[in-house]
């Protein structure tokens, strides 16, 4: 197994130590406090998971700035995407040296995490249009993941923090939520050496089931980790308890036994394209992952990264050995009408447009909405029905 990013050993910031944890809990309840969004939550589950290891908290305005410029912290690690606290109003803890981090995803606001405050930066407009053009290529307010940073608020709160729980998502998600020292354990009693990882935020048709299988092949894995996003999308994609159905019962009827860990992690989307993926191979790295399938418009929305940004990203700007994971590129995958079966298309020159199946995810929606099949070449006849289930929920 190939040792995290940054570190030896996976440095997760959740307290475990149970009596330590109660301590801390009754010590939040007299610090000031402040009600994270949502994307500052998500970042403290997965600072508590280790999936952002090696860092301590939240980073500071010239960690973010320069992880923005140069991917890189001031110190000089290694970072694609900046990890930030971002508020509104610092009225209520504008001379505190601790304070408590009250979660926005749970009724009551329960304390998250509690945070060392070592700065609180205002945040320029100037500083603002740098990190979202560098982060996410456009300043466009139609971008969600641009329409979101835009919305946080104008003020950086940083510091390292201790991580209490892990939000909703132990609850919600209790067969599929894994850590990131989780994942580790569990692929040290599987005895895996090779593992590919599996990103994704929708449903699993033929040609991602596909895919993994041929990256497995590929690499002469010992397994898959297939790794789904649990926490908020944007309006339109499919909940995460959904998609989780929809992937057990394609892994269960057509993936050897043994061979794939289906689990989950709490991070709200970005839609950051090139850099998320990036951000994607650092915690797959810190799960233990030896690949990282990235395909096809890895972690974009419309039209804002070319299809294969992301895999460029990790050839042009990511520095020779800043990571251990590897990544196995993957060109757009369809049913071949030729072959009878998922293919690259870049590996397949003879076959033209018509000789592949294609549906988009707009006639796909309006299929299953309508009751009707989707093509057995397109999608498994059992992860249809689970999926058709839901469209229609949403119509009646």
């Amino acid at each position: 197994m190939i040792k995290p990013h940054g570190s030896e050993i996976l440095n997760p910031l959740y307290v475990f130590e149970e009596e330590k944890r109660n301590e801390l809990l009754k010590e939040a309840e007299k610090l000031p406090s402040i009600v994270l969004n949502s994307a500052a939550a998500s970042n403290a589950v997965m600072l508590g998971c280790g999936y952002f290891n090696p860092l301590k908290g939240f980073m500071d305005l010239s960690d973010a700035k320069n992880v923005a410029q140069n991917m890189h912290t001031v110190d000089g690690l290694f970072w694609p995407v900046p990890i930030l606290n971002i508020v509104k109003d610092v009225k209520e803890i504008s001379d505190s040296k601790r304070i408590a981090l009250r979660d926005p995803n749970i009724k009551g606001n329960p304390v998250l995490a509690i945070q060392q405050v070592d700065a609180i930066e205002e945040i320029s407009k100037e500083d603002k249009d740098l990190i979202v053009k560098k982060i996410f290529k456009t300043d466009d307010p139609e971008h969600p993941g641009v329409a979101n940073f835009y919305s946080l608020g104008n003020y950086v709160v940083s510091g390292p923090i201790q991580v209490l729980n892990f939000s909703y998502f132990e609850k919600d998600f209790p067969n599929t939520f894994r850590t990131a020292y989780q994942i580790r354990e569990e692929i040290l009693k599987l005895g895996w050496e090779k593992v590919v990882a599996f990103q994704t935020r929708n449903p699993m048709h033929r040609a991602h089931e596909e895919l993994c299988k041929m990256a497995k092949e590929a690499v002469n894995a010992d397994g898959i980790l297939i790794h789904m996003l649990l926490g908020k999308l944007k309006k339109g994609d499919i909940p995460a308890d959904v998609r989780d159905a929809a992937i057990r019962k394609m892994v269960e009827l057509y993936f050897p036994p043994d061979t794939v860990l289906i689990t989950g992690y709490g991070f709200d989307m970005l839609y950051a394209g090139p850099r998320e993926a990036v951000l994607h191979a650092i915690f797959r790295q810190n799960c233990g992952c030896t690949h990282l399938i990235v395909g096809r418009d890895h972690a974009g929305v419309g039209k804002y990264y070319g299809p294969f940004d992301a895999q460029k990203i990790f050839d042009e700007q990511v520095p020779e050995h800043a990571l251990e994971i590897k990544i196995f590129k993957a060109d757009h995958t369809a049913w071949s009408k030729k072959l009878k079966k998922v293919v690259m298309m870049s590996r397949v020159p003879d076959h033209t447009k018509d000789d592949f199946v294609f549906l988009s995810g707009t006639k796909v929606r309006e299929v299953l909405s309508n009751g009707e099949a989707l093509p057995p070449e397109f999608s498994r006849p059992e992860v249809a029905e689970i999926l058709g289930h839901y469209y229609r929920s949403q119509t009646e």
